[in-house]
């Protein structure tokens, strides 16, 4: 039988390490602000982050309880006619049902407002921007997002 090779650092080794990944960390944090990297919390439920209904129960729970996460990026991704945007204007919906600010892109200048309406969007507190090409749909997402007072964008 083989004996293993691997050596087990020492206290000495084991300490200069911990010293090199704490600068590291450090200039993580300096560079991308505190929480772009940490440790999971093994006791933590996994679905501790608060979301977003999805507008159906059985999609919550498969997104772990809560719909979708807030703060980000979610992909809808599917055929044309699949239901991705009801799917959005569901979760539009719960948002605003919760008290929060939405906003809805329209890059294809499609948003049906009878359609939102029976939905239970409040088109009344809406925020829509129908921009005239793809870089001004961005900025506007972009300036949204760093105003840190919108709960969802579609």
């Amino acid at each position: 039988m083989a004996k293993s090779t691997k050596k087990v650092p020492t206290t000495k080794a084991a300490s200069e390490d911990q010293v090199m990944l704490d600068n590291a960390l450090g200039q993580i944090e300096k560079m991308f602000g505190k929480g772009a990297i940490m440790k999971l919390d093994p006791n933590e439920n996994s679905g501790g982050f608060p979301g977003i209904s999805a507008g159906a129960l059985s999609l919550d729970l498969a997104l772990g309880g809560r719909g979708f996460p807030r703060g980000r990026i979610i992909e809808l991704f599917g055929p044309e006619s699949s239901g991705k945007t009801t799917l959005a204007l569901h979760a539009i919906a719960s948002a605003q049902k919760e008290g929060g600010i939405a906003a809805f892109v329209d890059a294809e200048h499609a948003l049906d407002p009878q359609w939102a309406r029976k939905l239970g969007v409040n088109l009344d507190e809406l925020l829509v921007s129908q921009p005239s090409y793809g870089e001004e749909a961005l900025q506007i997402t972009e300036m949204l997002i760093k105003s840190n007072s919108v709960d969802i964008i579609v």
